[in-house]
């Protein structure tokens, strides 16, 4: 199971990362929790300091942009 994480306190592109990766994750067809990290002392244990970001199992790998579907779906898969 891949671990999914939204770096980001909720903003609108927080929630438009949330929704990508979700569809991103079911079109592949994997199994996935989604998890939301909104608490800005955690978000910064990531070293993330721009949001909104996304981590795959602990490892950040996007920082302040939504990626689409198909490329979210190349970064999870890989």
């Amino acid at each position: 199971m891949k671990k999914l994480q939204i770096l980001g306190t909720g903003c609108a592109k927080c929630q438009q990362l949330t929704r990508h990766a979700e569809q991103a994750a079911q079109a592949l067809g994997i199994d996935y929790e989604i998890e939301k990290v909104t608490a800005i002392d955690q978000i910064m244990s990531f070293g993330v300091m721009v949001t909104p970001a996304l981590a795959i199992n602990g490892t950040v790998k996007v920082v302040g942009k939504v990626p689409s579907v198909e490329q979210l779906k190349q970064i999870i898969a890989s």
